[in-house]
């Protein structure tokens, strides 16, 4: 299974801000839609940084709560790793559990087309799994 399939059972909306808001207006986002992270985006649409709970955590531990007044570009994270609709869940698995996150925005041709999280990818792994044993099952079954 790859991304593709991932994004046609879920869908593609992805919630983007623009990167002159308060941190304070991506927490209110993130609780109003309960989601875990929101992709900064440029004027063309560009990714530009991505901001997750734990980035706005990290932000309130440093700065108390002053840091909810800064702009958004102060505590995204610039460099984002992104994936593509051709990559697999085993890749996805192995690149979130490498460098520890749980958002993978998803670009294709330079332009922003999904999001896909650790969750996502948990949920159709053992999807994975469970319809190749169903197979097995049946396959032992009916030898």
């Amino acid at each position: 299974m790859n991304v593709a399939a991932i994004l046609r059972q879920k869908g593609r909306a992805v919630t983007t801000v623009q990167p002159d808001i308060s941190l304070q207006e991506v927490a209110n986002k993130l609780a109003a839609k309960r989601i875990g992270a929101v992709v900064v985006v440029g004027a063309g649409g560009e990714v530009r940084g991505i901001v997750s709970e734990r980035d706005i955590i990290r932000a309130l531990a440093t700065d108390g709560t002053g840091a909810l007044a800064q702009s958004v570009t102060q505590t995204m994270t610039r460099q984002v790793v992104t994936c593509q609709e051709t990559d697999t869940l085993d890749e996805l698995m192995a690149m979130m559990t490498a460098r520890r996150f749980r958002h993978l925005p998803v670009v294709m041709d330079g332009a922003l087309v999904g999001i896909v999280s650790i969750g996502d990818v948990v949920k159709h792994h053992v999807a994975e799994v469970e319809m190749e044993a169903t197979a097995m099952r049946e396959y032992i079954t009916h030898s």
